[in-house]
This record gives C-alpha cells, structure tokens and sequence, in this order.
C-alpha cells in the first residue's frame, strides 16, 4: 500500500474524502438533468458499476429545480455542478444536495459567495473548487506565459482563498488538464502547499481508447506518489465505462478491493489455442462478480500454472485441451471446448464456499 498524503478530510454525503478514508470513485451523467427518468436510470448504473458519488450539470433553474426528485431516488451522494450563476447553487443546496462544484470566483461577487457560503455552512456541505487549463483568467495567462503548474496552483488559491476569507474550509481541490505532464506537476506542486482533500483527473481526456491511457498514466502516477483522494475518469461517451477503468485502476494499485481481478497471459508463438476470444468471454462473464476473486487465463500448460500460481483459480489450454487449476496445482485436464464452463464452475464453487 502507498503511503498517502494525510488531508483534511470532508463528508458528501455519506462518503468520506480525505484522511485516511478509501479513495472514491466519481462520475458525472450526460443526462439532461430536468429529465429525471433517464438521470436516474443512469445513476443507478453508474452505481451498480462501482460509482461512489455522482455530479449532474446545473445549466439553468429546470435542471436545479429538479434535483430533489433526482436526489429522492438514488441513495448515492449527488454534486451539482454549477457554473457562474450564484442563483443556480442556492437552489441545489435547497434542493438537498450533497456538495457543489464552482469556482466561487465566477459566480457574480463577493456578497453572492457569501450568500452561497452560507448556506453551504447550513447545510454542511462541501465545496470543490475545479480549475481547468483550458479556462484560466486572462490575468494569469499573462502572468505565467500560459497553462503552467503555477498557473492552475495560482487560479485554485486564488479560490480558496474566497473561501477561506468567509471562514469556510470544507474544500475540496482539482487541477485539471488534458496534459498529462502538466496535470501531474500541477497536483504535486498544490499538494505541497494545501492540505485540502484533491479530487484527481485528466480532463477532456479522449475516447475510450487514448483517454484510457492518459488517464491510467495521470491518475496512476499520482496516486502511486500518494496523492489523491478521490478520482474521476474522464472519457467521451458512457459514464459507466468510466466508473469501470476508475475501479480497475485503483486495484491495479491495490487500493480497491472488490470484484473479479483477471490475469491473461500476452499470447506467443507458443499459443495454439484462441485464447484472446477465451479471455474476452471470461472476461465477461466475470463483470457482475462482486466478490473478490483472481482467476488466470493462460495459453501455455507448461508454464500457465506456475506463472499464475497466485490466481485463485485459472484455465491454461494448448492443442485442443486444457487443464483447470487453483493456486498453480492442477484440478484436471479438460477438452479445449470445456474450458470456460470448466472454469466457472470452479468459480462457482470457490464463491458460495
């Protein structure tokens, strides 16, 4: 386990972030939020996948006012993220939600910020401050000479420091750019200077193939330094899909437990067996197991057992035939045919053990 960077620990909802509390996962729903069936039925997707809190945008009074129908009906924690109208955050926090996002910088003045602060305080929740490098002030733009590290760190303290200047200290903090490198030196630099819980992620990432990898890359180097305390994938599309890579990189990192780890070998001049179409039927068969589990799909007899000897259970195949084994000793050998229903019947066994 990685040794993490002690922060000030807050409360949405009935989620902790910060501290020493497990490292949640977020999404966001491209619903439109006035539209409560379809907000609601994609929150319980994003639930069911492994979400821990979810946002939905506030673009106007509709959508606010509607929160409470949303809220109602989930029993995840809700965000409402709002943008430059005071008016609009007032109304989340009535409607019952549980943390806003906004920069209280963009939302009309300081006796707004008050307002809104106010009944945040009231209410108890929590306020996330996200500055993002493509929407920096023209000020700090010329000051540092662009999108820079102390550029985002400037624009975020500038924020917090509204905050902070109305006694409110409930934080939390995401520095966010589609830069890998830069997301990681601005992260490292404003954890360094602040103690507020940091809500990690690569923004406008991609697709789910290159924003896949940047966001791995991003959010995996940070949190292997011990940074971070709650993180959301952003990929163009399905939201569930984000809250899956999320998962599997915080168990990669061994900081999620929970749910099938899948161990598949690369494939060589050695395999005679289809196994990239083995794996992918595995791999999906194994999507709605919740408990934790490692099963091995290897394409070598010889050397599959050994190699994933600390699998629970696995399949290794060659020349149309292979064998089932748990913890590198073979159970039997089986046709090449019977592998995967073989293989989920040990599964079977091991999980209603």
């Amino acid at each position: 386990m990685f040794e993490r960077k002690l922060t000030r620990q807050i409360q949405v909802g009935k989620i902790k972030i910060g501290g020493n509390a497990p490292i949640s996962v977020q999404s966001m729903t491209n619903t439109k939020t006035a539209d409560t069936k379809s907000t609601v039925a994609q929150i319980f997707k994003l639930q069911e996948a492994g979400c821990d809190i979810v946002r939905v945008a506030v673009p106007d009074m509709d959508a606010a006012q509607n929160l409470h129908e949303i809220i109602s009906a989930v029993n995840v924690p809700i965000i409402a993220d709002i943008h430059f109208d005071y008016k609009l955050a007032l109304e989340s926090i009535s409607q019952g939600v549980a943390a806003l996002r906004l920069n209280p910088g963009n939302i009309g003045g300081a006796a707004h910020v008050r307002e809104v602060v106010a009944a945040a305080k009231e209410k108890n929740i929590p306020i996330r401050i996200g500055v993002n490098a493509g929407s920096l002030s023209r000020k700090i733009l010329q000051k540092y000479g662009g999108a820079t590290a102390e550029a985002l760190v400037e624009s975020a303290l500038e924020h917090v420091k509204i905050l902070e200047d109305e006694n409110f200290f409930d934080i939390k903090i995401s520095l966010k750019a589609h830069d890998v490198p830069l997301t990681l030196a601005a992260y490292r630099l404003i954890s360094e200077k602040v103690n507020y819980p940091l809500h990690l992620g690569i923004t406008e990432a991609g697709t789910a193939n290159t924003g896949v990898i940047k966001s791995a890359v991003g959010i995996g180097a940070l949190l292997a330094e011990g940074i971070g305390d709650t993180i959301r994938v952003s990929l163009t599309g399905d939201p569930v899909y984000e809250v899956k890579v999320a998962c599997e990189i915080l168990k990669s990192l061994g900081l999620r437990e929970g749910g099938a780890n899948l161990i598949a070998c690369p494939t060589c001049g050695r395999t005679t067996i289809n196994l990239e179409q083995i794996a992918a039927e595995v791999e999906k068969k194994l999507s709605p197991v919740k408990k934790n589990i490692t099963v091995a799909v290897m394409g070598c007899i010889v050397n599959g057992p050994g190699e994933a000897r600390t699998a629970d259970v696995g399949i290794a195949g060659s020349n149309g035939e292979g064998i089932i084994f748990r913890k590198g000793e073979i159970v039997r050998r089986v046709p090449e045919y019977e592998l995967v229903t073989e293989l989920f019947k040990e599964i079977d066994n091991i999980l209603n053990s």
